[in-house]
């Protein structure tokens, strides 16, 4: 919570923290309301739909537009194999289907590279999709997120995009 105090010369915004306060000047408030909104590091998107087809198709949405698919981890039937060993603590949230696509587009990797080569542990990008009483979650670590202040930024912001579009464009329609 915050108030602002107006005086001729100067704007200051007052912080309110329970009983503790401080004061911003006014050229870090102008830098504070400037910033845009923080995405979340995971780009979540959860459609009600079987696994398969939602696998499928954002798949071929990724392969369509660039992508390539590498590896397709099954991580739910790797993990099943360890239900007797593991008893109660096995899969405790009841997951049907956990599975992933390890992928990779060569130019982005490229302009990732010539930008800031520790930004390469990006690559290869990965989603993971899960299942659970008819609705499949897609999850996307977002490299801008990871990125950020790095001299690749803006690249990897560009590749978020771009993979949450092929994404978008692979998720069955009119389902939600």
């Amino acid at each position: 919570m915050y108030r602002r105090l107006l005086s001729a010369t100067r704007v200051a915004v007052v912080f309110v923290l329970s009983v503790n306060t401080f004061s911003v000047s006014a050229e870090d408030a102008t830098e504070l309301t400037a910033t845009k909104p923080v995405e979340p590091m995971i780009y979540v998107r959860q459609i009600k739909a079987p696994m398969d087809k939602v696998y499928n198709r954002v798949y071929s949405s990724l392969e369509n537009n660039g992508y390539f698919v590498i590896v397709e981890p099954n991580i739910g039937k790797n993990l099943a194999r360890f239900a007797q060993r593991w008893g109660k603590d096995y899969n405790k949230n009841k997951l049907e289907a956990i599975r992933s696509m390890v992928f990779c587009n060569g130019w982005y990797a490229n302009q990732v590279s010539n930008s800031d080569p520790e930004m390469l542990a990006l690559c290869p990008l990965h989603i993971t999709l899960t299942h659970k009483a008819g609705v499949t979650r897609v999850l996307f670590v977002r490299p801008g997120r990871v990125a950020v202040g790095s001299a690749a930024e803006e690249v990897a912001l560009e590749l978020e995009q771009d993979v949450i579009r092929s994404i978008e464009e692979g998720l069955p329609k009119g389902l939600k």
